[in-house]
């Protein structure tokens, strides 16, 4: 399907790897401008050189942590030299933390809430004006199944990840006037390396392989197994896309079915 946006200006941020990356080159064959943004320069670099050997068109990267206001100016300024709008841009930042209600202290909190939530904020705040420039801006934002059906040890980011919803609820409407589309995708158990870094663990600390502990985890999902990035990715540019031109404050579970909930 072509998805009407060839020659667009995305933006995508967390896009060295995982769910970001596959947005990232989903977008890039639809032919956009392409420009990626992660606080790894090396990891980010290696990832504009993949994807401009993947799909054979130039990628732009620049090096920001988004948890850090000033990393974020700094993306800004650049920004602006580098396009006069914006269309698309793709928040992918965040995680969780697998913690007890009492193993969390404020710092705990605190430091989830600036990579789940104020990441995002900053960078939204930071490019508004080139996405109003565009005349049909979107925004695309990185979520988590998790607010659906709370997972258990998750504490942090089963709360944070559904303020994000609260938040593009919020935004869908605030930025209409500017004719920007708000929308987020939720995926379920995905295998990034947040998650094969958290099997690896718990398999060591259970003594047990690591494909054990993936059939525990995958049994609780109707299909049966984990999901993967590039799986999650064309739901990311089909939101991004002209093609749902009458979607917005829309939170879209792409999440196997694991969250069973009718709302």
């Amino acid at each position: 399907m072509d998805l009407g946006i060839k020659g667009e200006t995305a933006l995508v941020v967390g896009a060295s790897e995982g769910i970001g990356y596959e947005s990232a080159k989903a977008l890039l064959e639809e032919g956009v401008d392409l420009i990626i943004c992660s606080r790894n320069a090396e990891k980010l670099k290696q990832a504009a050189v993949k994807l401009e050997q993947a799909v054979g068109r130039p990628v732009r990267w620049f090096a920001a942590d988004v948890t850090k206001a000033t990393d974020v100016t700094a993306l800004q300024l650049w920004l602006e030299q580098q396009t006069i709008k914006l269309d698309i841009l793709v928040s992918a930042v965040g995680g969780s933390q697998r913690a007890l209600f009492g193993e969390l202290d404020d710092a705990a909190w605190y430091a989830n809430y600036e990579f789940n939530v104020m990441g995002t904020v900053r960078v939204i705040r930071a490019t508004l004006d080139l996405l109003k420039k565009s005349g049909s801006g979107r925004i695309v934002i990185l979520g988590a199944a998790g607010p659906r059906m709370p997972y258990p040890q998750q504490l942090v980011s089963n709360v944070h990840k559904a303020g994000l919803i609260a938040m593009v609820k919020t935004l869908g409407a605030e930025f209409q006037p500017f004719n920007i589309r708000v929308n987020s995708v939720s995926p379920g158990r995905t295998m990034t390396s947040l998650w094969t870094n958290r099997i690896d663990k718990l398999a060591k600390e259970r003594g047990v392989p690591p494909a054990v502990i993936v059939d525990e985890f995958a049994h609780e999902i109707p299909l049966g197994r984990f999901g993967q990035p590039e799986e999650i990715a064309p739901m990311v540019a089909f939101l991004a896309s002209h093609k749902t031109s009458y979607v917005t404050c829309q939170s879209i579970l792409v999440d196997g079915g694991i969250a069973r909930g009718l709302v």
